[in-house]
């Protein structure tokens, strides 16, 4: 029975690890000053074709399944013994649908509730500082609760996996995480530049969700990781 509590616990922290990620994610978007790195492809696209963000965010994450699909079962077959748990790692990549569906209907409901700010920079400043706060607190809690990935940190986690291929060491899930904020960034500014809308979704948002999103996590994690897991788990670990 206790261990049955526990569970309900961390699917409770993780789910609501997702209703804070999107939250903030949302609000990002609505502060009107640059988006995060990881969602300004499908928020200069959905803005571009005049395609639903939410929506057009699924279709991104569902990509990015299949391309951790792709990866697993390359590292599998290039290297056998190092990706021995291929099973697992693509079931876990599958899990990642139906998250992205879920995640995507709270962006759609905060999109809904939340309206856009313009023309006040102190606002837009104030919505953005909180948004950083909020994806921060999400992004921590539903990935400590160790249950299925969001795609965005999925794909990261991937492609760090990727790269011990033939027994190298590899790179770390944080530099792969930096690689990937840049060439989203990149992928972004092409696409604007392309269509005559150059920066669209590019800004001091991007920027300072590159940098204290992060930070956000590590302290968040620092005050509260322990007490969670020991609430959460029926280990804690050292």
């Amino acid at each position: 029975m206790k261990s049955r509590n526990k569970l309900i616990i961390r699917w409770v922290f993780y789910l609501l690890g997702l209703l804070i990620l999107a939250l903030g994610i949302m609000l990002n978007t609505k502060a009107n000053l640059g988006v995060s790195p990881i969602i300004s492809v499908p928020y200069s696209i959905s803005h571009i074709i005049g395609f639903n963000f939410a929506n057009m965010t699924m279709i991104v994450y569902f990509i990015f399944v299949l391309i951790e699909m792709i990866m697993h079962t390359v590292w599998y077959l290039t290297d056998r013994k190092e990706a021995k748990y291929i099973g697992m790692y693509i079931i876990r990549d599958a899990l990642q649908i139906p998250v992205s569906i879920v995640f995507t209907r709270f962006l759609n409901v905060f999109s809904a509730l939340i309206p856009s700010v313009h023309n006040n920079i102190v606002l837009q400043i104030i919505v953005l500082l909180l948004a950083v706060l909020l994806t921060g607190i999400g992004a921590a809690m539903s990935l400590n609760m160790r249950i299925i990935p969001n795609p965005g940190d999925g794909i990261v986690q991937a492609i760090s996996d990727t790269t011990r291929l033939k027994g190298r060491t590899g790179k770390g899930v944080g530099f792969c995480k930096n690689c990937f904020d840049i060439f989203n960034v990149c992928t972004t500014f092409l696409i604007g530049l392309f269509t005559g809308h150059i920066l669209l979704g590019l800004g001091l948002g991007t920027i300072l969700s590159m940098i204290g999103v992060g930070r956000v996590i590590a302290v968040f994690n620092k005050l509260f990781k322990e007490r969670m897991k020991a609430v959460a788990f029926d280990y804690v670990e050292e």
